[in-house]
């Protein structure tokens, strides 16, 4: 047992940790939970019926197929460029991977809205690049692929910044010892690496999901707002709202809302069978200590 369970000088008075899990709790409350709840009464307030003709209606059937659509094309893409650049970071040394390691970054400190310009100025009608796949007549800009090109800039980091810290953590120690006794680069990948980043990969994609769904900034630049068409559940939301049709707009809400708690369960399991595999494995390591030899 830690020296700070029995000295009480070491550890915070009393009326301190009162006072600052009573401030984390008004918080959580006032900034999360009220909010979140409000949501969902408001979507429910004129009925069940109301509710559910809200979001069976065709533009927002169309914006939650989209959006569904673009998370399904973004997370595979982004979970498979994750794996790859964490992998390229922490088992690589080459001249500027402290550069490349910053720019992992990039989607992090640059604003979506942005990051939706940038696209526009690049597969836009008006550059190069648009004009000529506009000819052969690929539309990127106001249509999926601009959309799903928008969402996978924004989404980019998250697996690759879960991963990284635990591969540099475990190193490649049993990796280099597969390499020795003969295993392939896929046998090595599939029965040593997979199996050990496994649940922060899974984390990321949760991740990478839940932002996906959600994002709005960058989507909104590149998509046109095309009822039916382009239009994703947060931009259906907007539109709705700017409409006064409070109803399909708070009930295209409580989906997304609904849609973030799954994340966030999904999260928390992920967490506690994590911890659960942690304890078994540091119990099993005490038994063998503890066991002669």
């Amino acid at each position: 047992m830690s020296p700070q369970s029995h000295n009480t000088r070491l550890t915070e008075p009393r009326w301190v940790r009162i006072l600052l899990l009573t401030l984390a709790l008004a918080f959580v409350g006032l900034m999360l939970i009220v909010p979140l709840i409000s949501v969902f009464m408001e979507a429910l307030r004129q009925g069940w019926r109301l509710y559910v003709a809200a979001l069976t209606e065709a533009d927002a059937l169309a914006a939650i197929r989209l959006t569904l659509l673009t998370a399904a094309i973004v997370v595979p893409i982004n979970a498979v460029l994750g794996v790859a650049m964490a992998w390229l970071l922490t088992r690589f040394q080459f001249r500027g991977k402290a550069w490349l390691t910053t720019l992992l970054d990039l989607p992090f400190s640059v604003s979506p809205v942005v990051a939706g310009l940038m696209f526009v100025l690049l597969f836009g009608s008006h550059s190069i690049i648009g004009g000529y796949l506009e000819a052969h007549n690929v539309r990127i800009i106001f249509a999926l692929p601009g959309i799903v090109l928008a969402t996978l800039f924004v989404t980019f980091p998250f697996v690759a910044r879960e991963l990284m810290p635990v591969m540099q953590a475990q190193g490649d120690e049993e990796e280099q010892a597969a390499l020795i006794l003969g295993a392939s680069g896929w046998q090595m990948f599939w029965r040593i690496t997979l199996p050990n980043i496994k649940w922060a990969l899974l984390y990321g994609v949760i991740l990478t999901n839940a932002r996906a769904m959600g994002e709005f900034g960058a989507v909104s630049v590149v998509s046109g707002h095309i009822r039916g068409q382009t239009n994703t559940i947060p931009l259906f939301v907007e539109i709705m709202y700017n409409e006064y049709n409070f109803v399909a707009a708070f009930a295209a809400a409580s989906l997304l809302a609904f849609l973030a708690l799954i994340t966030l369960a999904l999260q928390h399991g992920l967490a506690y069978w994590q911890q659960r595999q942690y304890d078994r494995a540091q119990r099993a390591t005490a038994v063998i200590e503890r066991s002669p030899s």
